[in-house]
């Protein structure tokens, strides 16, 4: 009553009733006590500064969405890449972020989960405070060498996924097989070849 009052008496304007447009999502604060360092696995990592405990979500993934054909257009002769393909196969996250320096390892610590379009990492174990956050990345679609240098006793020396690296041997054995079902080919014809001039 007495701002009321007042105003009249000053003849002030009345309060400005800001609107704030409604987004499309809420923004979310990382409260993750996380640290960027140099890595001894590849340049620099993530690193817990405190305890995470097992199943908390660590932090999104985020960077701009683009397609998959824009993505090779984009990279094409990059050396590294922060990109994460979607479940949907037609759209790829150009990472940006913490999420982006979260290195490989063949024994993760973390995990990816796609959340109502959202891409988050989860700690798949309790992180002790100074543990370096790692995520195995499963490459797939592919046939550049992926080396890993995670040093983990359990290490398969690629970054590739195993259903990944599966499928490359059966297509090697298979190339195989037809390489030399040709060439014995190529000898029955050459051998029959041989018995024809020498008759």
């Amino acid at each position: 009553m007495l701002l009321a009052a007042a105003r009249q008496k000053e003849f002030l304007p009345p309060p400005l009733n800001f609107l704030f447009p409604k987004t499309a999502r809420s923004c979310d604060i990382n409260p993750m006590p996380l640290v960027v360092r140099p890595s001894p696995i590849h340049s620099v990592g993530v690193y817990a500064s405190a305890r995470i405990r097992k199943g908390t979500r660590v932090l999104e993934y985020v960077g701009p969405r683009i397609s998959p054909e824009e993505a090779d257009r984009l990279y094409e002769g990059a050396p590294r890449t922060y990109l994460y393909g979607l479940e949907d196969g037609k759209t790829v996250i150009d990472g940006v972020g913490l999420g982006a320096y979260l290195n490989h390892s063949c024994d993760p610590n973390c995990e990816i989960d796609e959340i109502k379009g959202r891409v988050w990492l989860f700690a798949i174990r309790d992180i002790d405070a100074g543990e370096e956050l790692v995520w195995d990345y499963n490459l797939y679609d592919d046939d550049d060498p992926a080396p890993c240098h995670c040093g983990s006793p359990k290490c398969r020396g690629t970054m590739y996924s195993r259903e990944w690296l599966a499928k490359l041997r059966r297509k090697a054995a298979h190339k195989e097989k037809l390489k030399s079902t040709t060439a014995g080919s190529k000898r029955n014809s050459i051998r029959k070849k041989s018995r024809e001039a020498a008759a």
